[in-house]
């Protein structure tokens, strides 16, 4: 059994529908999540960029010592996952791509997926290459969604924000026309759309909620490596972010479904 946290970070907010995850499927586990606001958006970052922001984050993240490290960052993960894994052995490292295309993989039917995420995400065909080492015959259709992560951000994310719903409809006119089965939502802000989202391709559709199967993918690792809390009680949330802490507590309530007003410590991700 081993006690210690696991830690989760972001560019920004979206990675907290991976802390709701985990809270749901590992109550008992201490949980740290470092969102980096103050340089958010890393969508449209070069890669060296984005390797040098997430290389800060980690080494923030490691002065907790923690058992495990997940990267809810869509574009982190399509970019420099491997190396964050070499320079950091001691600890496992892990994405929301491999576990995600995976499902994708497996569930779909007609081998026709969809993927959506930010620009980098899109850009670099991780989950496409992913997807195809399991389904080589798999056909795709990938968009990059630039306006749907400001929406959620606003909270527009009910049935009532035409819109919204709107982007929607345009971002995934591909899709309809190509008939997929299954969508990787490859950002972890679109979760909160998976109504809207579902409203408009229809039931028959999957979507595959990247922070779902890390989070799936992370219990089944402490449970191998028998390395699960054996505390009964529920754990601590600790919640750090690169800019206003209030602002992050405010916003927070849309991704996690409750009030965490005061427990948000602004960091210096700078020096690290």
């Amino acid at each position: 059994m081993d006690r210690r946290d696991i830690c989760v970070f972001d560019s920004g907010m979206g990675g907290l529908t991976c802390i709701r995850q985990l809270t749901e499927l590992l109550p008992n586990e201490t949980l740290r999540y470092f969102g980096d606001t103050g340089r958010v958006p890393y969508g449209n970052r070069s890669a060296e960029i984005l390797l040098q922001y997430a290389r800060q984050d980690v080494a923030f993240l490691k002065t907790f010592s923690p058992k495990a490290i997940v990267i809810a960052c869509g574009t982190v993960s399509t970019t420099c996952l491997d190396l964050l894994r070499a320079e950091n052995k001691g600890v496992p490292v892990l994405g929301v791509v491999g576990p995600a295309s995976e499902k994708a993989a497996k569930v779909s039917k007609n081998g026709r997926i969809g993927v959506v995420g930010t620009r980098a995400t899109i850009r670099t065909g991780a989950y496409e290459k992913a997807i195809r080492r399991l389904r080589p015959e798999a056909v795709f259709e990938s968009k990059h969604c630039p306006l749907l992560v400001p929406l959620v951000e606003d909270g527009r994310v009910t049935e009532k924000d035409t819109v919204t719903k709107l982007m929607i409809r345009e971002y995934f006119a591909p899709m309809k026309r190509a008939e997929v089965d299954t969508i990787v939502l490859g950002c972890t802000h679109y979760p909160l759309l998976t109504e809207l989202i579902r409203e408009e391709m229809g039931p028959d559709v999957t979507l595959i909620d990247t922070g779902r199967e890390v989070a799936l993918a992370l219990k089944q690792l402490l449970e191998q490596k028998d390395a699960l809390t054996d505390s009964a009680e529920e754990g601590n949330r600790y919640y750090y972010a690169s800019d206003s802490a209030t602002d992050f507590a405010s916003l927070a309530s849309v991704f996690l479904g409750c009030n965490i007003e005061g427990s948000v410590e602004r960091i210096d991700i700078g020096k690290y």
